[in-house]
């Protein structure tokens, strides 16, 4: 018959033992020790100076003291000495410093809820789901603070993604899909997938069915991009185009020497100015300033629509016209001498 018992290591009385007091209290003080586990210490190396009497440490690898040569063991003190029971692999304990459960595995103690093969909270893990919670919902809240939720993956190529089902069936998908740029995707069935929006690790620019495509994209529904739509940072500035689309401005005004222009996105071009003349030829009976050309503000494609008027003179007129795509010709004439008046014209076409 074997002295100790089989797991715990507990002493056995003999039959006709003497003095069968002393093995039977020897067992009862490593049952006080291992029954509910209680640690004040965790890879504990020197000895307290004063122990309390039932105080239990795990030992670290290189104890000193009275727990020299106890590497790796449970080490109490009891009725003025230390005792020492190796822990065997399964036992559970209670980390008082760390405030956790913690177990004893291949020689080490470690909290019981870290580094587990696989976690199911009202319904079952599986070795690719090895985190499943089936619940109305789920909390993950800050610790005083904010909280991040992370998804990591293991190289440029693979998914770090948020699936959301109907069904089992994927309808949608957000995250880094195949490479980091941030997508988000759609799904009618779980098996054709439309790229509804993408936007660029490097950039942050957007691009995916969600968006225009290009300048004469009107799809409903896409939403517009900043270099085909307008806004009041780009509705007015310069206006250009490109095989007949604008790629600039909806309106561009500007003025110079010869006058004042306003250029639209259609292509539409207007030109004013104010040029001052002297009516101080004859002409029969009337005075006039003989004709006179002046060069648009800006130049039209092809010769504009033209014209022209007094700005202050009574019983005057102008005989002006756009003479070219560049200039105005024009004439001012009155039934009396103005040698200082000012002639206003104007000139309707296209700029491009």
């Amino acid at each position: 018959m074997p002295d100790t018992t089989a797991r715990l290591g507990l002493p056995i009385m003999a039959a006709a033992q003497a003095q069968k007091h002393v093995t039977h209290n020897e067992a009862l003080q490593i049952l006080d020790s291992i029954t509910q586990l209680v640690l004040n210490g965790m890879n504990s190396e020197t000895p307290p100076a004063s122990p309390s009497q039932g105080e239990l440490h795990a030992l670290g690898q290189s104890p000193t003291g009275a727990w020299q040569n106890q590497a790796g063991a449970l080490a109490q003190w009891q009725n003025g000495q230390w005792i020492f029971i190796a822990p065997q692999e399964g036992w559970l304990a209670w980390d008082m410093p760390a405030n956790q459960v913690v177990t004893h595995t291949s020689g080490n103690w470690s909290p019981l809820l870290q580094n587990l093969a696989a976690l199911g909270i009202a319904t079952h893990a599986d070795p690719t789901n090895r985190l499943s919670v089936a619940s109305a919902a789920t909390l993950l809240t800050h610790a005083g603070a904010g909280h991040q939720l992370k998804l990591n993956k293991a190289g440029e190529g693979e998914t770090a993604a948020l699936l959301y089902q109907s069904n089992w069936a994927g309808h949608a998908e957000i995250g880094l899909t195949g490479d980091n740029n941030f997508h988000i995707k759609t799904s009618p069935d779980g098996s054709s997938w439309t790229e509804a929006l993408t936007l660029n690790a490097t950039t942050g620019q957007a691009t995916g069915a969600a968006v225009q495509s290009t300048a004469t994209d009107i799809t409903p529904g896409r939403l517009a991009r900043a270099d085909f739509a307008y806004s009041p940072g780009n509705l007015i500035g310069s206006v250009t185009e490109s095989a007949g689309i604008p790629t600039g401005a909806v309106i561009e005004r500007g003025s110079n020497s010869n006058g004042e222009f306003v250029k639209f996105a259609d292509g539409t071009q207007i030109c004013t100015a104010e040029v001052p003349v002297s009516i101080t030829q004859t002409a029969s009976t009337l005075f006039w300033t003989g004709a006179i050309s002046h060069d648009f503000p800006a130049a039209f494609s092809q010769t504009p629509t033209g014209s022209g008027a007094m700005a202050n003179t009574v019983n005057a007129w102008v005989n002006g016209r756009a003479g070219s795509a560049t200039q105005w010709i024009f004439s001012a004439f009155s039934h009396q001498s103005r040698p200082n008046d000012l002639v206003q014209l104007c000139a309707v076409g296209r700029w491009l």
